[in-house]
């Protein structure tokens, strides 16, 4: 079986920051001069542009700034030290 998306996507992102290979966007934003700060900006510009599509009722743009919302969360999960896994757990723990 192979391994969920997310969960690829996510050790995908833990190895460029732990490895930080030259020209990869995802080390970039580990970088100091990139850092905390660029990963918030682009959520917000990401989750507005995700808002503007649904406005516009755009099936394609919402799917695209979905996808870069969840990027940009999960390397900011990444780089303060959460696993995808608790994140899971706290979404499992309010099906109730």
């Amino acid at each position: 079986m192979t391994k969920p998306v997310l969960d690829q996507l996510f050790t995908l992102i833990e190895s460029r920051k732990n490895e930080l290979p030259e020209g990869s966007y995802t080390s970039s934003l580990f970088s100091h001069e990139r850092g905390e700060n660029a990963v918030l900006e682009k959520i917000g510009e990401e989750a507005t542009e995700l808002i503007l599509a649904a406005k516009d009722n755009n099936h394609q743009e919402i799917i695209h700034e979905a996808a870069d919302v969840v990027y940009h969360l999960l390397v900011l999960l990444s780089m303060k030290g959460v696993h995808l896994n608790d994140l899971l757990l706290e979404l499992q723990s309010r099906e109730k």
